[in-house]
């Protein structure tokens, strides 16, 4: 049985070592007029009748595929994904980024081609790139790591933080590009080392390659969800499936329980992790297994926003609903159903 772990990411540890720091850090948010706790997506600072929503994510071990790929020019898309669909689950546009480049050695044609990933993921999500920062760190860093801050505003009173989410609230899930930039440490453990393929070798069913699929940039949410934000829909909670996937649900709200029972077909990179004899339950914890963003709305609603989501070419479905159980039940591709 492979197991996250296993490859080397322990997710409960990363939890713990998560709320050690939070912990410490907790008594600074009383130091300026915080609106949300930490452990939400993005934080809120408020400023006067708007708020400033920050967040920060790295690309992850999605960079190992990248260099046997040798292939550069996507992970900037990854980096700027990963930090502004967070910010969009507090109901804020994104508006700018900074990055962070830590190097072995520094590398001029790799950094060049980095920087094209970061100016198309730039371009898609509307935001500027207003600085950032490279540390060359030999004995520290192998190869390199990239990362990202972004802010967004939105307005006091158009905050969503999930508070308002109800019993009976229907899930909206909008489909991933695949694999996204979470959980690639298992997925290489179970792809090159036990079923023993290669980068160039392809994924059963489909005529693209093990390295094109991990290597496929993390979907970027930003318009349909800007756009969402812009009607008179009453959403309820937004939430950006990475790593820990659908337990992400859980930083929303306390006290309620979501049934997922409806999700599309996962794409077949995630069938073929689940065939090296990973669990279920592994699978739907580490992975976003097809679902890459949640849309939490009143059910009357819902069928309206699936529409004006698809419009925006979103490829929305309706895939479960909000329950009193204080629990995630989840109905998986193999017809079972595990819960959380």
């Amino acid at each position: 049985m492979v197991t996250y772990s296993e490859s080397g990411v322990n997710i409960d540890l990363e939890a713990e070592t998560v709320k050690a720091l939070a912990s410490k850090l907790k008594p600074t948010l009383e130091l300026r007029d915080i609106i949300t706790d930490s452990g939400h997506f993005a934080a809120l600072v408020k400023l006067g009748d708007k708020a400033i929503a920050m967040s920060t994510d790295g690309v992850g071990s999605k960079i190992l595929i990248a260099k046997m790929m040798n292939k550069y020019d996507t992970v900037g898309i990854d980096c700027i994904a990963m930090v502004v669909n967070d910010i969009l689950c507090v109901g804020a546009e994104p508006i700018a980024l900074v990055d962070y480049l830590a190097v072995e050695s520094p590398d001029p044609d790799t950094a060049a081609e980095i920087a094209e990933g970061l100016v198309k993921g730039a371009e898609e999500s509307k935001i500027s790139i207003i600085g950032g920062e490279t540390a060359s760190l030999p004995k520290i860093i192998k190869d390199f790591d990239l990362a990202g801050t972004g802010i967004g505003f939105v307005d006091i009173d158009k905050i969503i933080t999930g508070s308002d989410i109800e019993v009976g609230d229907t899930l909206i899930g909008l489909k991933s590009s695949g694999i996204h930039s979470n959980g690639l440490s298992l997925a290489r453990k179970a792809i090159f080392e036990d079923a023993g393929l290669k980068a160039s070798d392809k994924i059963p069913n489909t005529n693209t390659t093990v390295g094109e699929e991990l290597l496929k940039p993390t979907k970027l949410y930003v318009k349909p969800i800007v756009d969402l934000f812009n009607t008179d829909f009453e959403i309820h909670g937004l939430a950006h499936i990475t790593g820990g996937g659908f337990t992400n649900l859980q930083r929303l709200k306390k006290g309620i329980g979501f049934e997922i029972n409806n999700l599309p077909e996962p794409q077949e990179i995630f069938k073929l992790i689940y065939q090296q004899n990973v669990p279920l339950k592994e699978m739907y914890k580490v992975f976003n297994m097809g679902i890459g963003f949640v849309v939490i709305a009143k059910a009357e609603e819902a069928k309206d926003i699936i529409k004006e989501l698809n419009e925006n070419d979103a490829e929305a479905f309706e895939i479960g609903k909000v329950i009193s159980e204080d629990k995630i039940k989840i109905k998986t591709f193999e017809d079972t159903e595990i819960e959380y």
